[in-house]
C-alpha cells in the first residue's frame, strides 16, 4: 500500500508538471486575457536585468516550475517501485515529498486555481498516508 501511494502521489505530480510544460510552450493558455497585458510583458524588463523581458521570465518560470514537479515524479516513481526500503529507512526521503507537496499546495491555494490545488492535495495526501504506514 505504501509503495502504491508513493507512486500514485508522484505520478500526479508528474502529470501536472508535464501538462503545465505542454501548456507553457504550446497554445496560448498562459497569455493574459487582455492582449495589452501580454504585449506589455513582452516589451518590459524586470528591474533585476534588462537582458530579458517579463514575458520571457514568465515562460521560463513556468517551464522550470513544470520541471520541478516532473523531477518529483522522476525520482519517487522509480525509487518507490525499485528501492522502497531506501524511503522506509530514511526520514529525509519519507518527509521530502510531503514538504514539496505542502509547498506546492500553499502556492496553489494562494496563487493558482482549483484544478492544481485538487491534484496537489490528492498527491500530498498520498505522501502523508504513505509516511504514516
Amino acid at each position: 500500500m505504501q509503495q502504491s501511494l508513493l507512486i500514485i502521489g508522484a505520478a500526479i505530480f508528474g502529470c501536472l508538471g508535464l501538462l503545465h510544460l505542454i501548456y507553457t510552450f504550446s497554445g496560448n493558455k498562459f497569455e493574459a486575457r487582455d492582449p495589452a497585458v501580454t504585449a506589455a510583458m513582452k516589451s518590459s524588463s524586470p528591474l533585476i536585468s534588462r537582458d530579458t523581458s517579463m514575458w520571457k521570465a514568465w515562460i521560463g518560470f513556468n517551464a522550470s516550475h513544470s520541471l520541478g514537479a516532473m523531477l518529483v515524479a522522476g525520482v519517487y516513481i522509480p525509487l518507490a517501485a525499485n528501492h522502497l526500503s531506501i524511503i522506509q529507512q530514511s526520514l529525509w526521503f519519507t518527509v521530502l515529498p510531503i514538504l514539496v507537496g505542502v509547498s506546492y499546495l500553499l502556492l496553489a491555494k494562494r496563487y493558482w486555481f482549483n484544478i492544481p490545488f485538487i491534484g496537489i492535495s490528492i498527491s500530498t495526501l498520498c505522501f502523508v498516508v504513505a509516511a504514516l504506514l
